[in-house]
């Protein structure tokens, strides 16, 4: 009789685990050309740098609750570990009575520190909040002035007289204001922080999804072309002569503004740029070879868009992908600028420009802005250039004719 041996669970498992890794490796894998793409972005040295400085500049700032924050990042109270920097706990938790706790006034942190202990982020200022503690400023006729108050750094610090406690809070560590306080007296370098934040997601947010119905809407239109063509060019020139600032300003007045409000109206009028260059890309491609042959073998018009098409077009749609990321940043920043933008208090950096402009008397809040965003604009252009570089493809087979 045949014994039947068991295979281990190790051996039948391993082949699958081959198949999928190889799967794996398959579908990421680059090929020829975009590995000789991706060596040139790598050789352009100030857009590739530019790149890596932006990317990280980008991930600190999804962290700006754990960087920039006026609640604690831990907090030890009667044995009892809490995280007051992702729970919103009541005050009577700590012998008060209001709904929503403040941990920087001194009762509560001392009933805290009597009782446990706090771990405070870097800095103890979140966009919105105001510095009691800071003592005020001496103007030119010994008079203590108010905000707008200069940072540290400044001539013009001179701190006022101030109780002893008052004095001690804000020499703490992390309630230094290194780029000084707002109109209001918010601290600067928080308002930095989450601005760019703010920036950089509207920026992202509108260049993805405008390019992609950008795309697709010119695929369309150049694969097909005849009476859909002519129909889509009259309207995109009926579309593109509304006067785009009219609206905002129409809107702006019936709607409270707001992050999505903004970015739909620009979504909607921002989504036409990409339209022509896809079309020229699908009308030049569309009787070529490859195109026939696929139609021959009965493949359907969508497989031949998005399979065959699609892939060729957006080589050199994505040359513009930059230059669309730093037009939404300087758009919003505009219309913050303007006050047509995001909720007053919110955290922007056209609104920063604003307080500059509005207060001459304190040059660090427009220069602190004007270098934010010059930085941010600075870095996507930067990032464009190196992208075109890569995608040249008299660059990338000059490179192949090389190796």
């Amino acid at each position: 009789m045949d014994q039947k041996t068991e295979s281990s669970p190790i051996e039948s498992t391993a082949p699958v685990a081959t198949t999928r890794w190889q799967r794996f490796k398959r579908r990421f894998h680059l090929s020829p050309v975009n590995r000789r793409r991706l060596a040139r972005f790598k050789a352009h040295k100030l857009g590739y740098r530019s790149f890596l400085l932006f990317a990280g500049l980008f991930l600190v700032s999804l962290f700006a609750e754990f960087i920039a924050n006026d609640r604690p990042l831990m907090v030890s109270y009667k044995g009892e570990i809490l995280f007051p920097v992702l729970v919103d706990y009541p005050e009577e938790k700590f012998g008060g009575f209001l709904a929503v706790t403040d941990y920087r006034t001194p009762d509560i942190a001392n009933e805290i520190k009597a009782n446990g202990w706090m771990i405070w982020p870097p800095i103890r200022y979140s966009y919105d909040t105001i510095n009691k503690d800071y003592p005020g400023r001496i103007g030119t006729g010994g008079i203590c002035l108010g905000y707008p108050s200069p940072p540290p750094w400044s001539s013009s610090m001179k701190l006022c007289d101030a109780p002893a406690d008052q004095l001690a809070r804000f020499h703490e560590l992390g309630n230094t204001n290194w780029l000084g306080l707002d109109s209001q007296g918010r601290d600067v370098v928080a308002r930095v922080i989450y601005g760019f934040r703010i920036s950089v997601l509207f920026g992202l947010i509108l260049t993805i999804v405008s390019s992609a119905f950008g795309i697709i809407a010119g695929a369309v239109q150049g694969y097909f072309g005849g009476k859909v063509d002519l129909i889509f060019q009259r309207l995109l020139e009926i579309w593109n002569s509304i006067p785009e600032l009219f609206v905002l300003l129409i809107l702006s007045s019936l709607f409270i503004p707001g992050f999505w409000t903004l970015l739909g109206i620009l979504m909607i009028f921002s989504w036409t740029s990409l339209v022509g260059l896809v079309r020229a890309e699908f009308l030049r491609g569309r009787n070529l070879e490859y195109v026939r042959a696929a139609r021959a073998l009965g493949l359907s018009d969508w497989q031949i868009i998005f399979k065959h098409l699609l892939p060729n077009a957006t080589v050199a749609t994505l040359t513009f992908l930059p230059f669309k990321l730093s037009g939404g940043i300087a758009a919003l920043t505009a219309l913050d600028f303007l006050g047509l933008g995001m909720p007053p208090g919110s955290p922007s950096l056209g609104e920063l420009l604003l307080e500059g402009k509005k207060h001459l008397e304190a040059p660090w809040l427009g220069i602190s802005g004007f270098v934010a965003v010059s930085i941010i604009l600075s870095l996507a252009i930067f990032m464009g250039e190196a992208v075109r570089d890569a995608l040249d493809p008299r660059k990338t087979f000059r490179m192949q004719g090389k190796d």
